[in-house]
Protein backbone atom coordinates (compact mmCIF):
# COMPACT_ATOMS: atom_id res chain seq x y z
CA UNK A 1 0.00 0.00 0.00
CA UNK A 2 1.08 3.58 -1.03
CA UNK A 3 1.72 6.22 2.34
CA UNK A 4 3.77 8.78 0.57
CA UNK A 5 5.85 10.54 -2.08
CA UNK A 6 9.78 9.96 -0.65
CA UNK A 7 10.94 12.31 -2.65
CA UNK A 8 11.61 13.76 -6.43
CA UNK A 9 14.45 13.40 -8.44
CA UNK A 10 14.74 15.50 -10.86
CA UNK A 11 17.70 15.32 -13.82
CA UNK A 12 20.58 18.25 -13.52
CA UNK A 13 23.49 18.69 -16.52
CA UNK A 14 27.34 17.80 -15.22
CA UNK A 15 28.86 20.88 -13.07
CA UNK A 16 25.39 22.60 -11.96
CA UNK A 17 25.96 22.06 -8.32
CA UNK A 18 26.60 25.16 -7.84
CA UNK A 19 23.57 26.98 -9.58
CA UNK A 20 21.30 24.53 -7.70
CA UNK A 21 22.29 25.29 -4.42
CA UNK A 22 22.37 28.80 -5.07
CA UNK A 23 18.40 28.44 -6.37
CA UNK A 24 17.42 25.73 -3.62
CA UNK A 25 18.72 26.74 -0.68
CA UNK A 26 18.98 31.10 -1.33
CA UNK A 27 15.59 31.51 -3.30
CA UNK A 28 13.32 28.83 -2.50
CA UNK A 29 14.55 28.92 0.96
CA UNK A 30 15.34 24.91 0.95
CA UNK A 31 17.86 22.92 3.33
CA UNK A 32 20.56 20.62 1.45
CA UNK A 33 20.57 17.63 3.01
CA UNK A 34 23.57 15.20 3.62
CA UNK A 35 23.68 12.68 0.47
CA UNK A 36 25.20 9.15 2.06
CA UNK A 37 28.41 9.03 0.83
CA UNK A 38 28.53 6.34 -2.06
CA UNK A 39 25.76 8.73 -3.39
CA UNK A 40 27.19 11.61 -3.25
CA UNK A 41 30.45 10.53 -5.33
CA UNK A 42 27.76 10.54 -7.97
CA UNK A 43 27.31 14.29 -7.84
CA UNK A 44 23.78 16.29 -7.55
CA UNK A 45 22.18 17.59 -4.62
CA UNK A 46 19.03 16.85 -1.92
CA UNK A 47 17.28 19.68 -0.75
CA UNK A 48 14.34 19.92 2.11
CA UNK A 49 11.25 21.93 3.53
CA UNK A 50 8.80 20.67 5.73
CA UNK A 51 7.59 17.79 3.60
CA UNK A 52 9.03 18.25 0.44
CA UNK A 53 12.09 16.49 -0.59
CA UNK A 54 13.87 17.02 -4.08
CA UNK A 55 16.84 15.26 -5.56
CA UNK A 56 18.66 16.99 -8.20
CA UNK A 57 20.68 13.96 -9.29
CA UNK A 58 23.21 14.46 -12.55
CA UNK A 59 22.42 13.40 -16.14
CA UNK A 60 25.05 12.93 -18.95
CA UNK A 61 23.16 14.63 -22.65
CA UNK A 62 20.99 16.63 -19.50
CA UNK A 63 17.45 17.75 -21.37
CA UNK A 64 15.06 19.61 -19.26
CA UNK A 65 11.55 18.18 -19.43
CA UNK A 66 9.04 20.97 -20.89
CA UNK A 67 5.96 19.55 -19.69
CA UNK A 68 6.82 16.82 -16.62
CA UNK A 69 6.96 18.65 -13.06
CA UNK A 70 6.29 18.42 -9.33
CA UNK A 71 3.64 20.48 -7.78
CA UNK A 72 4.84 22.11 -4.72
CA UNK A 73 2.10 23.37 -2.49
CA UNK A 74 3.15 26.96 -0.70
CA UNK A 75 1.26 29.29 1.76
CA UNK A 76 1.63 32.85 0.64
CA UNK A 77 1.98 32.30 -2.81
CA UNK A 78 1.49 36.17 -3.90
CA UNK A 79 4.41 36.74 -1.70
CA UNK A 80 6.24 33.45 -2.96
CA UNK A 81 6.24 34.72 -6.45
CA UNK A 82 7.20 38.45 -5.90
CA UNK A 83 10.19 36.49 -3.69
CA UNK A 84 11.20 34.49 -7.00
CA UNK A 85 10.66 37.36 -9.06
CA UNK A 86 13.19 39.69 -7.23
CA UNK A 87 16.13 36.62 -7.66
CA UNK A 88 14.87 36.80 -11.28
CA UNK A 89 12.66 34.05 -11.58
CA UNK A 90 9.92 34.20 -14.97
CA UNK A 91 7.18 34.20 -12.86
CA UNK A 92 3.61 31.99 -15.41
CA UNK A 93 0.65 32.49 -13.16
CA UNK A 94 -1.28 29.99 -14.62
CA UNK A 95 -5.49 30.47 -13.43
CA UNK A 96 -6.44 26.92 -15.38
CA UNK A 97 -6.52 24.67 -11.88
CA UNK A 98 -10.25 25.33 -10.59
CA UNK A 99 -9.98 26.48 -6.79
CA UNK A 100 -6.12 27.02 -7.02
CA UNK A 101 -3.87 29.72 -7.66
CA UNK A 102 -1.32 28.64 -8.96
CA UNK A 103 2.39 29.75 -11.27
CA UNK A 104 5.21 27.86 -13.08
CA UNK A 105 9.04 29.11 -12.78
CA UNK A 106 12.40 26.98 -14.58
CA UNK A 107 15.38 26.33 -11.86
CA UNK A 108 18.64 27.88 -13.25
CA UNK A 109 18.64 24.66 -15.66
CA UNK A 110 15.70 24.33 -16.61
CA UNK A 111 13.68 22.17 -14.98
CA UNK A 112 9.92 23.07 -14.75
CA UNK A 113 8.74 23.38 -10.99
CA UNK A 114 4.74 24.43 -10.15
CA UNK A 115 3.84 26.13 -7.30
CA UNK A 116 0.36 26.05 -5.83
CA UNK A 117 -2.14 27.00 -2.69
CA UNK A 118 -5.62 26.19 -2.67
CA UNK A 119 -7.82 29.69 -2.97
Amino acid sequence: MLTAIDHVQLAAPPGSEAALRSYYVDVLGMTEEAKPPALAARGGCWFAAGGVRLHLGIESGFRPARKAHPGLRVTGIQAFAERLASHGADVTWDDGLPGHRRFYVHDPVGNRLEFLEPA
